[in-house]
């Protein structure tokens, strides 16, 4: 599986990887971006069939994504890290965490779950999106990914729609066989959870505080008038909060 990925910020910094939600490229991190680099070596990549990855001619988990992750990261030569991820992101932080404990300096879970609700209902998208394509799920994705009222949404709307079907499609698929709930208690990574007071696929009750509660020493911060893509809405709070918990828990090699 190839993971098409990009670099930012100075290159003898900490590394730290940012994982994008499902429907989304690496363009989701760019309004983040400046305050993440001023001290830090930025790791984007795209989910398979997103942005410059390609599609696998097969099924995939999340986990398979988190070892393709880790395969990227031997091949740059990079070795602990630090992760950041939102929603089907996140999930891959969370695969990684718990697959390569040695590799996940600092963990920060944005807008995601350690289960994303019944697999019936991904299924259901997943054969929606083979048969019709991706317009009906971006038709209404404004209003799922952002709080009312939101005049951005645009940008990541086509960011959507620009993904291929089948890409998409596996990735649904994916989330409708994650379930970390039993292993939450595994991740040893200093971890923050944020979520998205107005986030409508990952409301705090039942996914952030799951995350939260189950893992140990996980710390909880809850962005006031975000949605699901918290990071787009609330780009200041979410970069202050995500620096302040590396500055805590990850300085990294140099």
């Amino acid at each position: 599986m190839i993971l098409h990925h990009r670099f930012d910020g100075p290159p003898d910094a900490p590394v730290v990887v940012l994982g994008p939600s499902l429907g989304t490229t690496t363009g989701l991190w760019d309004p983040v971006l400046p305050a993440l680099t001023a001290h830090r070596r930025v790791l984007r990549y795209d989910l398979p069939g997103h942005g410059g990855s390609p599609s696998p001619d097969r099924g995939f988990t999340v986990e398979d994504v988190a070892a393709a992750l880790e395969e990227t990261l031997d091949g740059l030569g990079a070795g602990r890290v630090a992760y950041a991820g939102v929603s089907l992101g996140g999930a891959v932080g969370t695969a990684l965490a718990l697959a390569a404990p040695e590799r996940v300096g600092a963990l920060v879970l944005i807008c995601t779950s350690p289960r994303f609700g019944p697999p019936e209902a991904w299924r259901e998208r997943a054969a929606l999106v083979r048969r019709e394509g991706v317009g009906p799920v971006a038709d209404t994705a404004a209003g799922r990914w952002f709080a009312p009222g939101f005049t951005g949404a645009g940008p990541y709307v086509e960011m959507l729609r620009g993904t291929d079907p089948e890409g998409y499609a596996q990735c649904c698929d994916a989330l409708a066989l994650f379930d970390a709930t039993a292993r939450l208690g595994e991740v040893s990574a200093p971890t923050l959870v944020i979520a998205g007071a107005e986030d409508l696929p990952t409301p705090p009750a039942g996914h952030a505080d799951r995350l939260a509660g189950g893992i140990p020493g996980a710390a909880l911060t809850v962005l006031e008038g975000a949605g699901h893509l918290a990071v787009v809405e609330r780009p200041a709070e979410a970069a202050r909060a995500i620096n302040e918990h590396l500055d805590r828990a990850w300085e990294g090699p140099r």
